[in-house]
């Protein structure tokens, strides 16, 4: 199996290199590119320095599997490259999430779905990830039909620049300095910032639409109806989601923890309440403080966490990989 990563010398991009070292996956060959300024530069994997270069058609060719951590402009723009290559594209943008031909996956939810792709699958959006990752075992045991989620969203989300920005502004702070931000519409160290995306005619953010246009994909859901809100906090990289869900008929928290104890890729917390710093640099979603909801009949609520870059992004491209692999013919 052969491998290329779009975008290597990014956070995720870095991951998914980790990922596939981590899981020892059997790849002959493994191509790094990025942007001309990488051109030439090395990264380790299992001791050995791969040489990063910039994607084309010729460097693209022969290879099985293109994991993709760039924006979406640089996703479009390699898309017919990689399929010209007849390599399978797995894109961490967004780009193509909402596409009907583009499978939206997350393997323990509906990775069968992968199965059905046209040479191109889309990982979804990292909140709305780890949250179903949390919901979908419930939803097992009766539909789910209505969500109200707040996330609290690391820096991570934003990339390099993200930690950069954090780091940068608690320096300042300590020594008395003037706060600038760039890659946050406002200060984020000791802050909470309720604006993650641009704002769209309802209101409602892109960050926060992803919440229920991409849920209702992987939940196989159309009907879905979704309210929420994106928060960005100081945390370096795991987000946290509070999420009240409503069904179409009662499932005691009991139920529902069990569920959820029994779900692949999920940790269920009954002795404290998880936190994103315990979630950080591994690929479970826990979950934790089940209970019923006040305001609605047949609803539940409920507090998840899960590592950004890995599970929210690269961990689960590298899932996609795998499953797609171990169901070949």
């Amino acid at each position: 199996m052969k491998i290329g990563i779009l975008g290597a010398t990014g956070a995720v991009g870095r991951q998914m290199l980790e990922c596939i070292e981590e899981r020892n996956i059997d790849a002959e060959e493994i191509r790094l590119f990025a942007s001309e300024r990488s051109k030439g530069k090395t990264m380790k994997y299992k001791g050995e320095d791969l040489v990063i270069d910039v994607a084309d058609a010729e460097n693209l060719k022969g290879l099985d599997y293109v994991l993709g951590a760039v924006s979406n402009a640089m996703s479009k723009y390699y898309r017919p490259l990689i399929k010209e290559a007849g390599a399978v594209y797995i894109d961490n943008s967004s780009a193509f999430r909402l596409e009907e031909d583009v499978p939206l996956v997350v393997p323990e939810i509906n990775g069968e779905d992968a199965l059905k792709h046209n040479g191109l699958i889309a990982n979804p959006n990292c909140s709305t990830i780890i949250t179903y990752m949390a919901l979908a075992p419930i939803n097992k045991l009766a539909k789910i039909t209505h969500i109200n989620a707040v996330t609290y969203q690391a820096v991570s989300g934003a990339g390099i620049p993200g930690f950069q920005e954090l780091n940068s502004q608690i320096k300042a702070i300590e020594n008395g300095e003037e706060v600038q931000h760039k890659v946050f519409p406002a200060q984020i160290a000791f802050n909470c910032i309720a604006e993650i995306g641009s704002y769209n005619e309802n209101g409602y953010t892109t960050e926060e639409m992803k919440m229920q246009n991409e849920g209702r994909r992987i939940m196989h859901n159309p009907d879905l109806l979704v309210t929420c809100t994106c928060v960005r906090v100081p945390v370096y990289r795991s987000h946290s989601i509070a999420v009240t869900f409503k069904m179409e008929k009662p499932v005691s928290p009991e139920d529902a923890a069990a569920a959820v104890a029994s779900f692949k890729g999920d940790v269920l917390v009954t002795d404290h309440v998880p936190t994103p710093i315990e979630t950080s640099n591994q690929d479970l979603v826990y979950v934790g403080r089940i209970r019923r909801a006040l305001t609605a009949d047949n609803a539940l609520t409920l507090w998840c966490c899960g590592d950004q870059i890995r599970k929210g992004a690269a961990a689960n491209a590298v899932s996609i990989m795998e499953y797609v692999e171990s169901h070949k013919l």
